[in-house]
């Protein structure tokens, strides 16, 4: 299947490795109207480059994923997108709280959460995202073996979503976002809270 752009970037491809380059201040967040007097309070962007294919029914996502987390919120991410009112992304982030974690965004109907899950050790982690009819779940490994459940949710989805890579940097200056292994597969996990 053929990849696609929204909001095109420098690529660079080679063997098993994808690096894209995250654009300044860019980002998918829907803020619906939240503020902070401390702090960095999220912008509603939809400018992130995002790598993607248009997939058909049931899947697996699988990647390892890198990046030299400089600025806060800066992220290696996959994302499952039905339209911009409603899509989800599952980021291995440098948060405002100073840690490397997998962290992830539902949002539906135009508005977007957020919610920090595990800190992880270290600069690169596996993300997984598989999905069930109208059902996701968003993963996590730190060794490509043994994932864990950061996410379980649902989008009102029809037979066909974009999923792919999603390079961030929403306060920051940018920089390459590294994705290695990148694998997808027609198939419907047993356990969707397992990914397998």
């Amino acid at each position: 299947m053929e990849y696609q752009w929204m909001n095109e970037s420098e690529i660079r491809k080679e063997g098993s490795r994808i690096e894209i380059y995250a654009t300044p201040q860019s980002d998918f967040f829907c803020n619906s109207g939240s503020v902070s007097e401390e702090g960095i309070t999220p912008e509603s962007l939809c400018n992130a480059p995002y790598y993607y294919q248009e997939y058909e029914g049931d899947f697996v996502l699988q990647v390892k994923v890198s990046h030299d987390f400089r600025d806060t919120y800066d992220s290696a991410s996959v994302m499952v997108m039905v339209d911009l009112q409603n899509w989800a992304k599952a980021c291995f982030e440098k948060t405002d709280f100073g840690t490397h974690a997998a962290v992830s965004v539902v949002t539906k109907r135009g508005e977007s959460d957020d919610a920090n899950g595990c800190n992880l050790e270290g600069n690169s982690a596996w993300l997984k995202v598989c999905r069930v009819d109208n059902t996701f779940s968003f993963l996590y490994s730190t060794d490509g073996e043994q994932f864990y459940m950061m996410r379980f949710f649902s989008l009102p989805a029809g037979k066909t979503v974009k999923v792919g890579l999603l390079a961030q940097a929403p306060v920051g200056n940018g920089g390459l976002r590294v994705y290695e292994n990148l694998t997808i597969e027609s198939r419907t996990v047993k356990n969707i809270r397992f990914g397998k």
